[in-house]
Formats: structure tokens, sequence, C-alpha cells
């Protein structure tokens, strides 16, 4: 068996196969940058990665993260006016880590050091249309379902 994720940059799409069948698929928001692989450039970087961490296993819908703990805090149209600039990393976190040494892994292109995730967002994040600062944006009831159907190491192809 051959399980993997696939995130296709173009149309905004991220599915959960298996050899040649598709398990889960949804509309997710990469980067409003595009794609590109170098610190600092708020892109979502290309190529094999894998899931490198599972983060929130147990969290409530909604629960917000800031460097992947839980801040003890719940997303709220409240808390968002109250923090208008912050980056929403809600409910699972899956933290990917680059394969490719000088592509995504190691040095200026490192995915992990760049805390590159799969990860819940507001409910009034638009899908299926680029819009983050470099990781991968999901619904939070669709990050959930992802995150149960992934074990850890599973592969990652982003492109």
């Amino acid at each position: 068996m051959s399980l993997r994720i696939e995130i296709d940059l173009a149309a905004q799409r991220l599915t959960l196969a298996e050899d040649a069948r598709t398990l889960l698929a949804y509309a997710v928001s990469t980067a409003r940058n595009g794609p590109g692989e170098r610190k600092g450039s708020l892109c979502t970087p290309r190529g094999a990665h894998v899931v490198r961490a599972k983060i929130g296993k147990d969290a409530a819908v909604n629960t917000v993260f800031v460097g992947r703990r839980p801040t003890g805090e719940v997303y709220s149209p409240e808390l968002a006016a109250r923090f208008p600039s912050r980056d929403w990393i809600l409910t699972r976190i899956l933290w990917l880590s680059g394969c490719e040494r000088g592509r995504n892994r190691l040095g200026e292109v490192d995915t992990m050091r760049r805390y590159i995730y799969i990860h819940g967002s507001p409910d009034g994040v638009p899908m299926g249309v680029a819009g983050s600062i470099g990781c991968i944006r999901m619904r939070n009831r669709d990050i959930v379902e992802l995150f149960d159907a992934t074990p850890a190491l599973t592969p990652v192809r982003i492109g």
C-alpha cells in the first residue's frame, strides 16, 4: 500500500490517495506569494516531503496554536477582532519536513525549519484560492478527518 498526500498548487487541492485510489480530497489555501522554498519567502515549498509530526490529536475544534502549542484560547470572531493581524493556526497541525536536500531540506530552503504545516483555519478563510503565508490551510472539519487518516511519515508531494 502506498498512502500519500498530494497537494496541487494550481488547483488549490489536497488529495489523500492510496495507490491509484483517491481516499479524501479537499479544497485548500496555499501561499498567496505562490510556490517557493527560500526562508523568508512566505511561499509554499514544492517537492517531496513527509509528515514529520502530528500535533493536536485531542484538541477541540478551533483550538488556537502558537509555536505548535495550544494557547488555551478557542478561536471566535471576538478573539479575531482582538488580534486582527494574527495568522490563525487552529485545531490540528501536520508539520512537514522536506526530503530533497538543497531543494526543500537543509540550509535556506528547509521546510521544517520554515515551520510549514498543513493546519486548520477560521471558517471564514476562503479555500480554493491562495492566501496563506506559506502553510497549507484547511477547513477545521477537513483537517480533523485528514489528521485521523494520516500516520506520521506519510509522504507528501507538493507541486
